[in-house]
């Protein structure tokens, strides 16, 4: 029975769920999984914008960071100083952590895509969501066997469209290790803000999120020599487009969605990137997909599928 303390609390003071959960409305799924959808679509255009953009890859990540953060600035400065100026010291540096580790992950993952084949570092860079299970295993979060199943089953589909072409030489090796840092880096950047996302505008975190990043890289890229100007207006307007799919629609909206969904649910779909990918490379660049990537495909949905299942037989918060 109700105290008589917890009949006077106001229905909108209940305790968010804890990270791992999705503790989402019944009414907000749909709309998260069409953002999702839309995100996906915005980041599986990464990889063929990238490819077609002639700047140095340290360089990309940077300017669509940058860029993304001259586009938030004045929806941040304007309707949420107030969010900005009251973030708890907590809050923002959960923020500026996740930046971190999106830079670890873009200054990771793309300079082994130069050092290892494009197949290994794709296959092994998607380990992301084994790595956000681990994570949340150690943060005491039991996630039900049905969820490994899909998360297993979702990586074999990507590892079937891509293959995985390990090599014996020391630079291709390293490369192999800074695709599977990328990876670790990603699983991080998605449970710190799905945790900062408990409390903080979509808007008001990634503010902070893009621009720790931008910095990070901005000195990696100087530290590395990468020329960062004198490119072509073609460049720029590739760049331009890359910021507006893959940052503003893609990440911007995996951290919107990540509060509702769950960083494990939110982590899988994301591996829908890399059949997306081919797809979109196929109608743009006329690049046909090989074979395996349309039951890859189903695949990966299966897997994805099983996930959200899984979550959807959790006990909810009250």
């Amino acid at each position: 029975m109700p105290t008589a303390r917890a009949a006077r609390t106001p229905a909108h003071t209940t305790a968010p769920a804890a990270l791992g959960d999705g503790g989402r409305p019944g009414g907000g799924v749909p709309v998260d999984i069409a953002l999702l959808t839309v995100a996906i679509a915005g980041v599986s255009l990464s990889a063929p914008l990238a490819a077609a953009t002639v700047a140095p890859a340290l360089a990309i990540a940077f300017w669509r960071n940058a860029m993304a953060v001259g586009a938030l600035t004045p929806f941040a400065l304007w309707r949420h100083r107030g969010e900005l100026r009251g973030m708890g010291r907590r809050a923002a540096l959960l923020s500026v952590g996740a930046g971190a580790l999106l830079a670890v992950h873009f200054g990771a993952w793309l300079p082994s895509l130069h050092m290892t084949s494009v197949a290994s570092s794709t296959a092994l860079v998607t380990t992301t969501p084994i790595w956000t299970a681990l994570l949340l295993r150690l943060r005491g979060h039991r996630l039900p066997t049905l969820a490994w199943l899909g998360m297993g089953l979702a990586i074999l589909g990507v590892v079937t469209l891509t293959g995985v072409d390990l090599s014996a030489s020391p630079r291709a090796l390293l490369g192999d290790a800074l695709a599977l840092l990328g990876g670790a880096a990603a699983a991080g950047y998605v449970l710190l803000g799905a945790e900062v996302r408990r409390s903080v505008s979509t808007t008001a975190y990634a503010y902070v999120c893009y621009a720790t990043t931008s910095v990070l890289l901005l000195l990696t890229c100087l530290v590395a020599g990468a020329r960062l100007g004198g490119y072509s207006g073609t460049t720029w307007l590739q760049l331009a487009v890359l910021t507006v799919t893959a940052q503003l629609l893609g990440h911007t909206l995996i951290n919107r969605v990540v509060k509702g969904l769950g960083p494990s649910i939110t982590s899988t779909a994301i591996l829908l990137e890399t059949p997306g990918a081919a797809l979109i490379a196929a109608l743009w660049l006329g690049q046909m997909p090989p074979v395996a990537a349309y039951p890859a495909l189903a695949v990966i949905l299966g897997g994805l599928a099983l996930v959200i299942m899984a979550d959807g037989r959790k006990p909810r918060p009250s």
